[in-house]
Protein backbone atom coordinates (compact mmCIF):
# COMPACT_ATOMS: atom_id res chain seq x y z
CA UNK A 1 0.00 0.00 0.00
CA UNK A 2 1.59 3.30 -1.05
CA UNK A 3 2.48 5.57 1.85
CA UNK A 4 0.60 8.55 0.39
CA UNK A 5 -2.63 6.71 -0.41
CA UNK A 6 -5.44 8.29 1.62
CA UNK A 7 -9.06 7.68 0.73
CA UNK A 8 -11.58 10.52 0.47
CA UNK A 9 -13.55 8.88 3.25
CA UNK A 10 -10.42 8.81 5.40
CA UNK A 11 -9.84 12.54 4.90
CA UNK A 12 -13.43 13.34 5.79
CA UNK A 13 -13.29 11.10 8.86
CA UNK A 14 -10.27 13.01 10.18
CA UNK A 15 -12.43 16.06 10.90
CA UNK A 16 -14.58 14.41 13.60
CA UNK A 17 -11.48 12.65 14.94
CA UNK A 18 -9.61 15.92 15.49
CA UNK A 19 -12.77 17.50 16.92
CA UNK A 20 -13.19 14.68 19.44
CA UNK A 21 -9.50 14.22 20.28
CA UNK A 22 -8.13 17.79 20.37
CA UNK A 23 -8.19 18.00 24.18
CA UNK A 24 -6.44 14.63 24.44
CA UNK A 25 -3.81 15.74 21.93
CA UNK A 26 -3.36 19.05 23.76
CA UNK A 27 -2.90 17.21 27.04
CA UNK A 28 -0.33 14.92 25.42
CA UNK A 29 1.49 17.97 24.08
CA UNK A 30 1.81 19.37 27.60
CA UNK A 31 3.01 16.00 28.89
CA UNK A 32 5.68 15.81 26.17
CA UNK A 33 6.85 19.35 26.96
CA UNK A 34 7.15 18.43 30.62
CA UNK A 35 9.00 15.19 29.89
CA UNK A 36 11.30 16.78 27.32
CA UNK A 37 12.19 19.64 29.64
CA UNK A 38 13.03 17.48 32.64
CA UNK A 39 15.24 15.18 30.59
CA UNK A 40 17.40 18.01 29.21
CA UNK A 41 17.33 19.98 32.45
CA UNK A 42 18.76 17.09 34.48
CA UNK A 43 21.71 16.82 32.10
CA UNK A 44 22.53 20.50 32.58
CA UNK A 45 21.84 20.55 36.32
CA UNK A 46 23.93 17.43 36.87
CA UNK A 47 26.94 19.22 35.41
CA UNK A 48 26.30 22.21 37.72
CA UNK A 49 26.08 19.85 40.71
CA UNK A 50 29.40 18.26 39.81
CA UNK A 51 28.03 14.78 39.04
CA UNK A 52 30.40 12.57 37.04
CA UNK A 53 29.56 11.36 33.53
CA UNK A 54 29.14 7.83 34.85
CA UNK A 55 26.74 8.99 37.55
CA UNK A 56 24.66 10.88 34.99
CA UNK A 57 24.63 7.88 32.68
CA UNK A 58 23.13 5.78 35.49
CA UNK A 59 20.57 8.51 36.22
CA UNK A 60 19.53 8.72 32.57
CA UNK A 61 19.45 4.94 32.12
CA UNK A 62 17.02 4.59 35.04
CA UNK A 63 14.27 6.32 33.03
CA UNK A 64 14.34 3.62 30.36
CA UNK A 65 14.44 0.86 32.98
CA UNK A 66 11.32 2.31 34.61
CA UNK A 67 9.68 2.68 31.20
CA UNK A 68 10.37 -0.97 30.38
CA UNK A 69 8.99 -2.20 33.73
CA UNK A 70 5.87 -0.09 33.30
CA UNK A 71 5.26 -1.37 29.79
CA UNK A 72 4.69 -4.77 31.40
CA UNK A 73 2.85 -3.64 34.54
CA UNK A 74 0.72 -0.67 33.41
CA UNK A 75 -1.76 -2.76 31.38
CA UNK A 76 -2.51 -4.91 34.43
CA UNK A 77 -2.89 -1.80 36.61
CA UNK A 78 -5.40 -0.37 34.14
CA UNK A 79 -7.38 -3.61 34.03
CA UNK A 80 -7.56 -3.70 37.84
CA UNK A 81 -8.48 -0.11 38.72
CA UNK A 82 -9.32 1.61 35.42
CA UNK A 83 -7.84 4.22 33.10
CA UNK A 84 -8.85 7.30 35.07
CA UNK A 85 -7.36 6.25 38.39
CA UNK A 86 -4.11 5.03 36.85
CA UNK A 87 -3.73 8.19 34.79
CA UNK A 88 -4.40 10.55 37.70
CA UNK A 89 -2.23 8.64 40.18
CA UNK A 90 0.79 8.37 37.90
CA UNK A 91 0.56 12.02 36.82
CA UNK A 92 0.54 13.03 40.50
CA UNK A 93 3.68 10.99 41.13
CA UNK A 94 5.39 12.68 38.16
CA UNK A 95 4.61 16.15 39.52
CA UNK A 96 5.91 15.21 42.96
CA UNK A 97 9.19 13.72 41.74
CA UNK A 98 9.91 16.72 39.49
CA UNK A 99 9.77 18.99 42.55
CA UNK A 100 12.04 16.65 44.55
CA UNK A 101 14.92 16.74 42.04
CA UNK A 102 16.31 20.17 43.04
CA UNK A 103 15.48 19.58 46.70
CA UNK A 104 17.77 16.53 46.95
CA UNK A 105 20.67 16.94 44.46
CA UNK A 106 22.08 13.46 44.92
CA UNK A 107 22.79 11.19 41.93
CA UNK A 108 21.35 8.07 43.58
CA UNK A 109 18.19 9.91 44.65
CA UNK A 110 17.92 11.20 41.09
CA UNK A 111 18.33 7.65 39.79
CA UNK A 112 15.36 6.51 41.86
CA UNK A 113 13.43 9.56 40.73
CA UNK A 114 14.20 8.90 37.07
CA UNK A 115 13.08 5.29 37.45
CA UNK A 116 9.77 6.49 38.93
CA UNK A 117 9.41 9.14 36.22
CA UNK A 118 10.02 6.56 33.48
CA UNK A 119 7.57 4.14 35.05
CA UNK A 120 4.88 6.80 35.45
CA UNK A 121 5.27 8.39 32.02
CA UNK A 122 4.97 4.98 30.36
CA UNK A 123 1.75 4.30 32.27
CA UNK A 124 0.40 7.75 31.37
CA UNK A 125 1.25 7.18 27.70
CA UNK A 126 -0.37 3.72 27.71
CA UNK A 127 -3.57 5.25 29.11
CA UNK A 128 -3.65 8.24 26.77
CA UNK A 129 -2.75 6.19 23.69
CA UNK A 130 -5.54 3.71 24.40
CA UNK A 131 -7.99 6.64 24.52
CA UNK A 132 -6.52 8.05 21.32
CA UNK A 133 -6.72 4.68 19.57
CA UNK A 134 -10.33 4.34 20.69
CA UNK A 135 -11.14 7.75 19.18
CA UNK A 136 -9.80 6.77 15.74
CA UNK A 137 -11.70 4.80 13.12
CA UNK A 138 -10.02 2.27 10.84
CA UNK A 139 -9.83 4.75 7.96
CA UNK A 140 -8.21 7.43 10.14
CA UNK A 141 -5.87 5.29 12.22
CA UNK A 142 -2.80 5.93 10.07
CA UNK A 143 -3.36 9.70 10.07
CA UNK A 144 -4.12 9.65 13.79
CA UNK A 145 -0.76 8.00 14.44
CA UNK A 146 0.92 10.65 12.28
CA UNK A 147 -0.76 13.46 14.22
CA UNK A 148 0.19 11.84 17.52
CA UNK A 149 3.81 11.52 16.42
CA UNK A 150 3.90 15.18 15.39
CA UNK A 151 2.47 16.20 18.78
CA UNK A 152 5.29 14.28 20.48
CA UNK A 153 7.99 15.91 18.36
CA UNK A 154 6.54 19.42 18.76
CA UNK A 155 6.37 18.89 22.53
CA UNK A 156 10.00 17.77 22.77
CA UNK A 157 11.22 20.68 20.60
CA UNK A 158 9.15 23.25 22.50
CA UNK A 159 10.55 21.93 25.78
CA UNK A 160 14.06 22.89 24.73
CA UNK A 161 12.96 26.50 24.34
CA UNK A 162 11.60 26.55 27.88
CA UNK A 163 15.08 25.68 29.10
CA UNK A 164 15.99 29.33 28.51
CA UNK A 165 13.29 30.98 30.63
CA UNK A 166 15.05 30.59 34.00
CA UNK A 167 18.32 29.64 35.70
CA UNK A 168 18.90 25.84 35.56
CA UNK A 169 20.60 26.15 38.94
CA UNK A 170 17.34 27.19 40.59
CA UNK A 171 13.88 25.70 41.20
CA UNK A 172 11.75 27.38 38.53
CA UNK A 173 12.66 25.07 35.66
CA UNK A 174 11.68 22.07 37.77
CA UNK A 175 8.40 23.68 38.77
CA UNK A 176 7.40 24.36 35.14
CA UNK A 177 7.25 20.69 34.00
CA UNK A 178 5.53 19.76 37.27
CA UNK A 179 2.83 22.35 36.59
CA UNK A 180 2.53 21.32 32.93
CA UNK A 181 1.98 17.68 33.85
CA UNK A 182 -0.68 18.68 36.41
CA UNK A 183 -2.46 20.91 33.87
CA UNK A 184 -2.28 18.19 31.20
CA UNK A 185 -4.41 15.89 33.31
CA UNK A 186 -7.38 18.28 33.34
CA UNK A 187 -8.35 18.45 29.64
CA UNK A 188 -7.74 14.73 29.20
CA UNK A 189 -9.83 13.58 32.14
CA UNK A 190 -12.65 16.07 31.52
CA UNK A 191 -12.97 15.41 27.80
CA UNK A 192 -12.31 11.71 27.24
CA UNK A 193 -15.44 9.59 27.27
CA UNK A 194 -16.23 6.79 27.31
CA UNK A 195 -13.40 4.87 28.91
CA UNK A 196 -12.16 2.39 26.31
CA UNK A 197 -11.93 -1.33 26.87
CA UNK A 198 -8.33 -2.32 27.44
CA UNK A 199 -7.00 -5.52 25.98
CA UNK A 200 -3.47 -6.42 25.03
CA UNK A 201 -2.38 -9.01 22.52
CA UNK A 202 -0.31 -11.94 23.69
CA UNK A 203 3.24 -11.27 22.55
CA UNK A 204 5.22 -13.48 20.22
CA UNK A 205 8.27 -15.15 21.71
CA UNK A 206 11.58 -13.42 21.02
CA UNK A 207 12.76 -16.56 19.24
CA UNK A 208 9.80 -16.42 16.83
CA UNK A 209 10.37 -12.72 16.25
CA UNK A 210 14.09 -13.17 15.59
CA UNK A 211 13.39 -16.02 13.18
CA UNK A 212 10.87 -13.88 11.32
CA UNK A 213 13.10 -10.82 10.96
CA UNK A 214 16.69 -10.88 12.23
CA UNK A 215 17.34 -7.42 10.77
CA UNK A 216 14.23 -5.99 12.43
CA UNK A 217 15.24 -7.32 15.85
CA UNK A 218 18.92 -6.36 15.67
CA UNK A 219 18.09 -2.96 14.20
CA UNK A 220 15.50 -2.15 16.86
CA UNK A 221 18.00 -3.13 19.58
CA UNK A 222 20.76 -0.92 18.16
CA UNK A 223 18.37 1.99 17.69
CA UNK A 224 17.35 1.67 21.33
CA UNK A 225 20.92 2.62 22.26
CA UNK A 226 20.95 5.47 19.73
CA UNK A 227 17.69 6.99 20.97
CA UNK A 228 18.65 6.66 24.62
CA UNK A 229 21.91 8.47 23.89
CA UNK A 230 20.10 11.27 22.05
CA UNK A 231 17.26 11.62 24.55
CA UNK A 232 19.19 10.90 27.74
CA UNK A 233 22.75 12.11 27.22
CA UNK A 234 22.47 14.95 24.68
CA UNK A 235 22.37 17.67 27.33
CA UNK A 236 25.18 15.96 29.29
CA UNK A 237 27.31 16.04 26.14
CA UNK A 238 26.46 19.70 25.50
CA UNK A 239 27.40 20.70 29.05
CA UNK A 240 30.71 18.80 28.92
CA UNK A 241 31.50 20.23 25.48
CA UNK A 242 31.22 23.73 26.94
CA UNK A 243 28.05 24.79 25.14
CA UNK A 244 26.01 27.66 26.48
CA UNK A 245 22.44 27.03 27.61
CA UNK A 246 20.87 28.34 24.34
CA UNK A 247 23.33 26.20 22.37
CA UNK A 248 22.41 23.07 24.37
CA UNK A 249 18.73 23.84 23.82
CA UNK A 250 19.11 24.08 20.04
CA UNK A 251 21.47 21.10 19.89
CA UNK A 252 19.01 18.75 21.64
CA UNK A 253 16.06 20.12 19.64
CA UNK A 254 17.93 19.51 16.36
CA UNK A 255 17.68 15.73 16.76
CA UNK A 256 13.89 16.03 16.64
CA UNK A 257 13.63 18.87 14.12
CA UNK A 258 15.46 16.68 11.62
CA UNK A 259 12.86 13.96 12.12
CA UNK A 260 10.05 16.36 11.17
CA UNK A 261 11.56 16.92 7.73
CA UNK A 262 12.76 13.39 6.93
CA UNK A 263 10.10 11.11 8.46
CA UNK A 264 7.62 11.44 5.61
CA UNK A 265 10.03 11.41 2.62
CA UNK A 266 11.60 8.21 3.95
CA UNK A 267 8.15 6.78 4.56
CA UNK A 268 7.24 7.52 0.95
CA UNK A 269 10.43 5.83 -0.28
CA UNK A 270 9.90 2.80 1.94
CA UNK A 271 6.83 1.76 -0.05
CA UNK A 272 8.67 2.05 -3.37
CA UNK A 273 12.00 0.24 -2.93
CA UNK A 274 13.75 -2.59 -1.10
CA UNK A 275 13.41 -1.56 2.53
CA UNK A 276 16.70 -3.20 3.44
CA UNK A 277 18.52 -0.93 1.00
CA UNK A 278 16.78 2.11 2.45
CA UNK A 279 17.70 0.96 5.97
CA UNK A 280 21.30 0.49 4.88
CA UNK A 281 21.55 3.90 3.20
CA UNK A 282 19.81 5.74 6.04
CA UNK A 283 21.92 4.11 8.76
CA UNK A 284 25.12 4.67 6.77
CA UNK A 285 24.43 8.37 6.23
CA UNK A 286 23.39 8.80 9.88
CA UNK A 287 26.56 6.99 11.04
CA UNK A 288 28.72 9.22 8.86
CA UNK A 289 26.89 12.27 10.26
CA UNK A 290 27.78 11.06 13.77
CA UNK A 291 31.42 10.77 12.70
CA UNK A 292 31.14 14.36 11.52
CA UNK A 293 30.32 15.24 15.13
CA UNK A 294 33.33 13.26 16.36
CA UNK A 295 35.75 15.17 14.11
CA UNK A 296 34.02 18.55 14.29
CA UNK A 297 36.55 19.94 16.72
CA UNK A 298 33.69 21.43 18.72
CA UNK A 299 32.53 23.59 15.79
CA UNK A 300 28.94 24.35 16.79
CA UNK A 301 27.35 24.73 13.30
CA UNK A 302 28.89 21.38 12.31
CA UNK A 303 27.47 19.78 15.47
CA UNK A 304 24.00 21.10 14.61
CA UNK A 305 24.23 19.64 11.09
CA UNK A 306 25.35 16.34 12.62
CA UNK A 307 22.42 16.34 15.07
CA UNK A 308 19.90 17.19 12.34
CA UNK A 309 21.05 14.30 10.16
CA UNK A 310 21.46 11.75 12.97
CA UNK A 311 18.03 12.53 14.45
CA UNK A 312 16.36 13.04 11.09
CA UNK A 313 17.42 9.62 9.83
CA UNK A 314 17.32 7.61 13.08
CA UNK A 315 13.69 8.41 13.93
CA UNK A 316 12.31 7.18 10.58
CA UNK A 317 14.56 4.13 10.82
CA UNK A 318 12.52 3.02 13.83
CA UNK A 319 9.28 3.01 11.83
CA UNK A 320 11.06 1.57 8.81
CA UNK A 321 12.36 -1.42 10.78
CA UNK A 322 8.88 -2.10 12.16
CA UNK A 323 7.40 -1.96 8.65
CA UNK A 324 10.14 -4.28 7.39
CA UNK A 325 9.45 -6.76 10.20
CA UNK A 326 5.75 -6.72 9.30
CA UNK A 327 6.63 -7.81 5.77
CA UNK A 328 7.55 -11.24 7.19
CA UNK A 329 4.63 -11.64 9.59
CA UNK A 330 1.17 -12.99 9.05
CA UNK A 331 -1.61 -10.46 9.49
CA UNK A 332 -2.75 -11.98 12.79
CA UNK A 333 0.81 -11.89 14.19
CA UNK A 334 1.54 -8.20 13.54
CA UNK A 335 0.00 -6.84 16.73
CA UNK A 336 1.48 -9.71 18.73
CA UNK A 337 4.97 -8.75 17.55
CA UNK A 338 4.72 -5.26 19.09
CA UNK A 339 5.47 -6.42 22.63
CA UNK A 340 8.64 -8.23 21.58
CA UNK A 341 9.89 -5.31 19.50
CA UNK A 342 9.32 -2.87 22.35
CA UNK A 343 11.12 -5.15 24.80
CA UNK A 344 14.14 -5.47 22.50
CA UNK A 345 14.22 -1.70 21.97
CA UNK A 346 13.89 -1.14 25.73
CA UNK A 347 16.88 -3.35 26.53
CA UNK A 348 18.98 -1.38 24.06
CA UNK A 349 17.72 1.89 25.55
CA UNK A 350 18.70 0.88 29.11
CA UNK A 351 22.25 0.03 28.01
CA UNK A 352 22.59 3.12 25.79
CA UNK A 353 23.24 5.85 28.39
CA UNK A 354 25.57 3.64 30.46
CA UNK A 355 27.74 2.74 27.45
CA UNK A 356 27.61 6.36 26.30
CA UNK A 357 28.82 7.51 29.71
CA UNK A 358 31.66 5.00 29.51
CA UNK A 359 32.61 6.19 26.01
CA UNK A 360 32.60 9.82 27.14
CA UNK A 361 34.84 8.86 30.05
CA UNK A 362 37.32 7.19 27.65
CA UNK A 363 37.22 9.56 24.67
CA UNK A 364 36.01 12.76 26.31
CA UNK A 365 32.80 14.48 25.14
CA UNK A 366 33.41 13.14 21.61
CA UNK A 367 32.66 9.67 22.96
CA UNK A 368 29.00 10.64 22.73
CA UNK A 369 29.14 10.71 18.93
CA UNK A 370 31.60 7.80 18.82
CA UNK A 371 29.02 5.44 20.31
CA UNK A 372 26.18 6.71 18.11
CA UNK A 373 28.38 6.27 15.02
CA UNK A 374 29.34 2.71 16.00
CA UNK A 375 25.70 1.69 16.57
CA UNK A 376 24.45 3.20 13.30
CA UNK A 377 27.30 1.87 11.19
CA UNK A 378 26.81 -1.57 12.79
CA UNK A 379 23.16 -1.39 11.71
CA UNK A 380 24.18 -0.46 8.15
CA UNK A 381 26.68 -3.32 8.06
CA UNK A 382 24.16 -5.85 9.34
CA UNK A 383 21.58 -4.66 6.78
CA UNK A 384 24.14 -5.21 4.03
CA UNK A 385 24.83 -8.72 5.36
CA UNK A 386 21.12 -9.60 5.53
CA UNK A 387 20.70 -8.56 1.89
CA UNK A 388 22.94 -11.50 1.00
CA UNK A 389 20.91 -13.97 3.08
CA UNK A 390 17.35 -13.48 1.89
CA UNK A 391 15.73 -12.28 -1.35
CA UNK A 392 13.98 -8.94 -1.27
CA UNK A 393 10.22 -8.74 -0.76
CA UNK A 394 8.56 -7.32 -3.86
CA UNK A 395 7.27 -3.78 -3.49
CA UNK A 396 3.74 -5.02 -4.25
CA UNK A 397 3.87 -7.37 -1.27
CA UNK A 398 5.16 -4.93 1.33
CA UNK A 399 2.89 -3.59 4.07
CA UNK A 400 2.10 0.02 4.88
CA UNK A 401 4.61 2.29 6.61
CA UNK A 402 3.23 3.94 9.75
CA UNK A 403 5.22 6.76 11.38
CA UNK A 404 5.93 5.88 15.01
CA UNK A 405 7.93 7.52 17.74
CA UNK A 406 10.44 5.50 19.82
CA UNK A 407 8.68 7.04 22.84
CA UNK A 408 5.39 5.32 21.98
CA UNK A 409 4.11 2.40 24.05
CA UNK A 410 2.66 -0.97 23.09
CA UNK A 411 -0.77 0.60 22.54
CA UNK A 412 0.44 2.86 19.73
CA UNK A 413 2.64 0.09 18.39
CA UNK A 414 -0.27 -2.36 18.22
CA UNK A 415 -2.43 0.33 16.57
CA UNK A 416 0.27 0.80 13.94
CA UNK A 417 0.52 -2.94 13.42
CA UNK A 418 -3.26 -3.23 13.04
CA UNK A 419 -3.25 -0.34 10.57
CA UNK A 420 -0.52 -2.03 8.52
CA UNK A 421 -2.50 -5.27 8.53
CA UNK A 422 -5.69 -3.49 7.44
CA UNK A 423 -3.86 -1.72 4.62
CA UNK A 424 -2.35 -5.02 3.46
CA UNK A 425 -5.79 -6.63 3.41
CA UNK A 426 -7.25 -3.70 1.47
CA UNK A 427 -4.41 -3.87 -1.05
CA UNK A 428 -4.98 -7.61 -1.49
CA UNK A 429 -8.71 -7.10 -2.02
CA UNK A 430 -8.06 -4.32 -4.52
CA UNK A 431 -5.63 -6.54 -6.44
CA UNK A 432 -8.22 -9.36 -6.57
CA UNK A 433 -10.86 -6.93 -7.80
CA UNK A 434 -8.53 -5.66 -10.53
CA UNK A 435 -7.78 -9.22 -11.62
CA UNK A 436 -11.48 -10.05 -11.71
CA UNK A 437 -12.25 -6.95 -13.78
CA UNK A 438 -9.47 -7.82 -16.22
Amino acid sequence: MPYDRISTAGKAAMIPFVKNAWALLFGMLLLMIGNGLQGTLLGVRGELEGFSTFQMSIVMSAYFLGFLFSSRMAPEMIRRVGHVRVFAALASFISAVLILYPSVPNPWVWTIGRFIIGFCFCGVYVTAESWLNNAAENETRGKALSVYMMVQVVGIVAAQGLLLVADPGGFILFVIPSVLVSIAVTPILLSVSPTPAFETTKAMTLRQLLDASPLGCVGIFLLGGVFAAMFGMGAVYGAQAGMSLPEISLFVASFYIGAVFLQFPLGWLSDRMDRRLLILISALIAGCAALLGVFSGGNYPVLIVSALLVGGLSNPLYSLLIAYTNDFLEREDMAAASGGLLFINGVGAIAGPIITGWAMGVFGPEGYFVLIAILLLALAGYAAYRMTQRPAVSVEDTGAYSPLSPRSTAVAMEAAQEYAADMAEEAEEAALSDDAAA
